[in-house]
């Protein structure tokens, strides 16, 4: 049984940095781990992952600065990549609480 759908969102910051973000949504069970993605065209000095429930704005989850650099909160997991033109946010065991967009942000 599909317990909630998470949608993610694509933006581009500046008309030569193109920002890609995947998958564009997924519906998952409660328990089970998801990973979304986001590749530059070009290299960032930090990145930025936000949520936004339904009905709320933007909620700043956590900012990398540095190649290769893992941060972890709760069950979140976000990696920078060591180009710094990727990352990925990990969540882990999610539950309903977790249904809502999620987006990245390079600056």
């Amino acid at each position: 049984m599909i317990l909630w759908s998470l949608t993610f969102s694509t933006s581009i910051w500046k008309s030569t940095q193109l920002l890609q973000q995947s998958p564009r949504s997924l519906s998952i069970q409660e328990g089970e781990n998801f990973t979304t993605y986001c590749n530059f065209t070009s290299t960032f000095p930090s990145f930025q992952w936000y949520r936004q429930k339904p009905g709320a704005g933007p909620v700043h989850l956590m900012t990398l600065s540095k190649r290769g650099e893992v941060k972890k909160q709760k069950s979140l997991t976000a990696l920078f990549g060591e180009a710094r033109k990727d990352s990925s946010l990990l969540i882990i065991a999610a539950q309903p609480g977790d249904a809502a967009i999620y987006f990245c942000a390079g600056s």
